[in-house]
């Protein structure tokens, strides 16, 4: 990493071995309506400290050129054995100057660089949604010199090159449903790159002073030997290690939550969604999932008497939560619950606190709405002071019920356009109000995770993005984690009219035991290409028998680590099953999540294998599947560890000379099978 003190380029980003490099030009704002470029003539090192995840935290700053009283910050966050920064710029004013969209549109340019010398170039898009399986997939397309050579902009949010020197990447922290942009890499045709921003990045006539400075996204840069595809190897151990202090996000927990359940009793036994919510009922799944190898135990909704105030509903749990968290503690379970962020209970504490903190559309309130069988809710906005009150509630649920884990539901990219919260005022269009929210939320929820997170280290947020229109991308991953897929598609995604001649077919397809369910689940293990699978949770069921029982089970290892279903009409057999399995797992699950998986075969084909070895320490799991009988074999490409292998039955493993494992299963039906190294 070096400052440049002249030319077009502000820093340079080399690899350790100096074959491979970017150089980054500096940002381009509009302020007052003309576009500054910010190179200060030289900056200087004004503070650096270690952060908690190991990496250093390096701050330079510079008076920008020809711009009194104008300067910049360059953050960077780095480890000196890794290629893999983080960084984002801070500009503040001395004297009075505003950001401005002259032409009515964005007009700031975060950074811009050369892939000349990067022949091969590669798009990495995080946040299409599949419909197909109702969940969002990863896609990687290739960069041709004829994007180039057209000018085209490509949404990202990374954007890799390799050439004879080595690879690089560029990727933004940010997110949206793909195709909806809110930055762009533009292209031109002597293979030069600026991100720019396309729509609510600032406000028109937004102050710039030094009580208002104005700070970027965050963004990465790596450069490194070798291809992309290996670079993504060290990218995945960044988001795994370097991009959050909230390390407890990345920890392989085994998490159990009630939403399946409810949602049976609603669908197949004529009940409601919150009949088995009750403290009876609760403590029988308690001992179940302590027995299966259960970690995190989450109530889904229901809990709470009213959205906002998050109190227990003392109906249904005449001890509040104390028993429940008495029984978990016994068994060294952490207690998980279900909140909705941007809903407040029309009676609720909360909304006669910050009324004027609600959601507008077009002038109305948007409210009330019914939420899951309990009290109608108005939509609260989270740029608005409405979301430190909504932190201080998660933080009281820590303190008073020892709460680790929040699960974040129905919160959606838009939906405010009010004038008199943090996203523009009466001054600005509703459009350009509704699109500053929608760049802004994601940002005010990573703020509300790191005000919990720093009040309470072990907390966890998952994200539930089990539908589109949502903020995905990189963003909220430098905060928390993804809750990726529930029950999967509905039977509208495959145009059924759904229902039934009986009225009572569950909307959803994919809730019954056997290999449907994983193997789309397992469609995407994608991510854990670029991001860890840990940070993508996702469902499986232990249902009996003993076939679907494996075959979730390998599933769910392979880093998904998520169970619901009913856990009381679980066989005692398959419960001891779900233990022992977990229990072996727990021994390699740190080098599960550690290891870039290997992928061999369709999802779905035969055979369809995961390798999941740790390359530094031969530990981990190999899964295979198959659909249709047959002898299968597998060779690793990692050596394993010498000591004999945990496996499922019918499965030989023996090493070749170099230590690999040699794996040949004998499938007499459509099955999986597991072996696990290390235990």
């Amino acid at each position: 990493m070096t400052i440049l003190p002249g030319g077009a380029a502000l820093w340079r980003l080399t690899s350790a071995e100096g074959q491979a490099g970017l150089s980054f030009t500096p940002p381009v704002l509009e302020l007052d309506g003309q576009a500054v470029t910010l190179k200060p003539l030289v900056m200087a090192k004004a503070s650096e400290h270690t952060l908690g995840n190991g990496f250093t935290e390096t701050h330079f700053t510079g008076a920008v050129a020809g711009q009194a009283g104008l300067e910049l910050d360059l953050i960077v966050q780095h480890r000196a054995d890794h290629p893999v920064v983080r960084f984002c710029y801070r500009v503040r004013s001395l004297q009075p100057r505003s950001l401005t969209r002259s032409a009515g549109r964005d007009a700031i340019e975060y950074l811009g660089f050369s892939l000349q010398g990067y022949p091969a170039c590669r798009e990495v898009r995080l946040s299409e949604f599949d419909e197909s399986i109702h969940s969002f997939r990863p896609v990687e397309s290739d960069v041709a010199n004829r994007h180039f050579e057209n000018n085209i902009s490509i949404l990202g949010p990374l954007l890799a090159g390799e050439g004879e020197g080595g690879a690089c990447l560029v990727a933004y922290e940010h997110g949206a449903q793909a195709p909806d942009a809110f930055l762009r890499f533009e292209l031109t045709a002597d293979r030069s790159v600026a991100l720019r921003a396309v729509k609510g990045n600032c406000d028109h006539g937004q102050p710039l002073s030094p009580k208002h400075p104005f700070e970027t996204i965050w963004f990465m840069a790596a450069v490194a030997p070798g291809n992309i595809d290996k670079l993504a190897g060290a990218f995945r151990t960044f988001m795994l290690q370097g991009q959050t202090n909230n390390l407890a996000s990345r920890r392989p927990y085994i998490f159990y939550n009630t939403w399946c359940y409810q949602e049976r009793n609603k669908w197949w036994n004529d009940q409601k969604f919150l009949t088995s919510m009750n403290q009876d009922r609760m403590r029988a799944e308690i001992e179940v999932a302590g027995r299966m190898g259960i970690d995190v135990f989450v109530l889904d909704t229901g809990w709470y008497s009213k959205t906002g105030d998050w109190e227990v509903n003392r109906v249904n749990f005449p001890d509040g939560l104390e028993l429940v968290q008495a029984e978990l503690n016994r068994r060294n379970m952490k207690l998980g619950l279900w909140l909705g962020p941007t809903l407040a209970a029309v009676s609720s504490r909360i909304l006669k606190q910050h009324p004027g903190c609600r959601m507008t559309a077009a002038g109305k309130f948007l409210g009330p709405l019914e939420v899951w069988e309990t009290e109608e809710s108005y939509c609260m906005c989270l740029v608005s002071p409405y979301w430190e009150a909504f932190a201080d509630e998660m933080i009281r649920l820590n303190k008073e019920f020892g709460v680790t884990y929040f699960k974040w539901d129905a919160v959606g990219q838009y939906g405010c356009d009010n004038p008199n919260h943090w996203h523009g005022d009466a001054s600005h269009s509703p459009q350009d109000r509704a699109d500053r929210y929608a760049f802004e939320m994601g940002r005010y929820m990573i703020k509300v995770v790191n005000k919990v997170c720093a009040a309470c280290p072990e907390a966890i947020v998952d994200f539930d993005i089990t539908e589109g229109g949502r903020f995905v991308g990189l963003g909220f991953l430098a905060a928390g984690k993804y809750f990726l897929i529930n029950n999967g598609p509905y039977y509208s995604n495959l145009d059924h009219p759904g229902g039934g001649p009986t009225g009572k077919l569950w909307s959803n397809v994919f809730v019954y035991p056997g290999p449907a369910r994983p193997r789309l689940c397992r469609a995407t293990l994608d991510f854990d290409k670029w991001i860890p699978a840990v940070l993508f949770l996702t469902h499986y069921l232990p249902d009996d028998p003993a076939e679907s029982q494996i075959i979730n089970l390998a599933s769910l290892i392979l880093g998904h680590n998520g169970i619901w279903g009913d856990l009381a009409a679980l066989s005692e057999d398959g419960v001891q099953r779900f233990g022992d399995v977990l229990g072996l797992y727990k021994q390699v699950r740190e080098d599960v999540t550690a290891a870039h998986p290997v992928r061999s075969g369709l999802c779905g084909g035969s055979p369809e294998v995961h390798e999941k070895i740790n390359g530094a320490t031969g530990r981990g799991a190999v899964c295979l599947f198959a659909a249709v009988a047959g002898s299968y074999t597998y060779v690793t490409q990692h050596p394993v560890v010498a000591s004999n292998p945990w496996h499922t039955d019918g499965v030989i493993v023996i090493r070749d000379a170099t230590d690999r494992a040699i794996v040949t299963v004998e499938f007499t039906k459509p099955a999986a099978a597991i072996v696990l190294f290390g235990v």
